[in-house]
């Protein structure tokens, strides 16, 4: 299972040291930001996005990001998680929808995880061709969320994150 540690590291990295290097914004891709993160000697790139909607507009959904880290140490590329403000519910999945093809992710707390590396692959090639990115979980409170993305920039991004991520 893949650990959500990685991702408070990637995001708040003063909380673990007063000394740790902080991530370094690449570019801003449209909707999408690159960043470059390295920590003993191990270099980790990822792009997120924040949502456009968040509904239901009545509630406090916390930071929500979508993210594709790359992690070439680790051999791993363009691993696809979203990270919410709040727990999912338990053994609950998180539905991301890209223009009419749906996907289903695993959460563990605040976070959602593509099981299969042939799903997420097909995921990212979605995420890459398509427009629009809508995702659908539960919160621990029984809270129906939904939160729509867009995809303007996910290439550029992606692209250059390949790049400087070697």
């Amino acid at each position: 299972m893949r650990s959500i540690a990685a991702l408070i590291l990637i995001l708040f990295p003063l909380a673990a040291s007063a000394q740790a290097p902080t991530p370094t914004l690449l570019e801003q891709y449209n909707d999408w930001e690159a960043y470059r993160y390295e920590n003993g000697g191990k270099v980790t790139c990822y792009i997120l996005s924040k949502p456009k909607t968040l509904a239901p507009s009545n509630r406090n959904h916390g930071d929500v990001f979508f993210f594709l880290t790359s992690r070439p140490a680790d051999d791993v590329s363009n691993e696809v998680s979203v990270l919410v403000g709040y727990p999912f519910a338990a053994d609950s999945t998180v539905t991301v929808d890209v223009d009419g093809t749906a996907y289903s992710l695993f959460t563990k707390d605040d976070g959602a995880w593509v099981e299969s590396p042939a799903d997420e692959q097909q995921l990212v090639a979605s995420m890459r061709a398509g427009s629009r990115m809508t995702v659908k979980g539960q919160s621990a409170r029984g809270t129906e969320t939904t939160y729509t993305f867009s995809l303007s920039g996910v290439t550029a991004a992606s692209n250059r994150i390949s790049q400087s991520c070697n």
